[in-house]
């Protein structure tokens, strides 16, 4: 029995049959199928240049009722694409995605290198949870006030690598000691930061160098988000629906790219 995803199948079967902006949904579906599984019709043509119209027509010629039927196997096509790693598997624990969208808080902390890690797992956290907060890391006695109200409801995520940071680390014990669920990322499973965490997500950096490669751990991070994304779909595509409401009533971004281009061809 083959493992391909069945969506796949069914786009590789009728490629050389589409028109030249099928082929570009075709195409941008394979390269970024865990932001299209999130967009309308009309986002995914923007995203590529067609019209929604022409999205729809994709989505039927791929034999599927509609737009909606659609969307669930782009679903499918993200849970079948997640590896080992992405399947939030690891040596001590699994991650229970209902225990982080069930929070009453979501703390994240990142010390030095590891700071734009909590800085881009908060961003994107926020979009789905309801409140998460990136701890201030500037002094040892911050972190505590910020953690002062944290306990069982909460949980709170540690980034840390070698050279580990004993803020972090402290910060863990302080949560872990009101009863906070842990869940660490970091390098191994001898790392000191397992010490407190219920869960352990291990991105290995064997790199030579005095800069910290940062791309497992990103890499683990992109899963974590859209294996939640997954778990609250439609909630996600509804937040993201209103946020580009707002942008566009508030002037967020530059409308000056060039408007989609219809993929039929008009005689008059």
């Amino acid at each position: 029995m083959s493992t391909k995803n069945e969506l796949l199948i069914r786009i590789d079967e009728r490629y050389p049959k589409f028109s030249k902006g099928q082929k570009r949904l075709a195409d941008y579906i394979k390269e970024n199928y865990d932001k299209a599984a999130f967009l309308t019709a009309a986002k995914m043509g923007e995203a590529v240049g067609v019209s929604e119209s022409t999205v729809v027509r994709f989505a039927t010629q791929l034999g599927y009722k509609g737009y909606p039927e659609f969307q669930k196997a782009l679903g499918e096509l993200v849970r079948t694409k997640l590896n080992s790693i992405q399947r939030m598997e690891v040596t001590y624990g699994r991650i229970d995605r209902s225990e982080i969208l069930a929070a009453k808080k979501v703390y994240v902390i990142g010390i030095r290198s590891c700071a734009p890690l909590a800085k881009f797992l908060t961003f994107y956290l926020n979009l789905i949870c309801e409140d998460v907060v990136e701890v201030d890391t500037n002094s040892s006695s911050e972190i505590f006030e910020q953690l002062i109200r944290i306990g069982e409801e909460d949980v709170i995520i540690g980034i840390s690598f070698p050279r580990y940071s004993m803020r972090t680390l402290k910060a863990l014990e302080f949560a872990s000691n009101r009863k906070a669920k842990v869940i660490t990322l970091t390098d191994s499973v001898n790392s000191p930061m397992n010490l407190y965490s219920s869960c352990n997500l291990i991105a290995k950096s064997d790199m030579a160098s005095i800069v910290d490669s940062l791309v497992a751990p990103l890499s683990v991070i992109n899963a974590l988000v859209v294996a939640l994304c997954m778990k609250k779909q439609d909630d996600v595509i509804e937040t993201l629906e209103t946020l580009e409401d707002i942008w566009d009533e508030y002037q967020v971004y530059s409308r000056d790219e060039l408007e989609p281009v219809e993929d039929e061809v008009r005689i008059k």
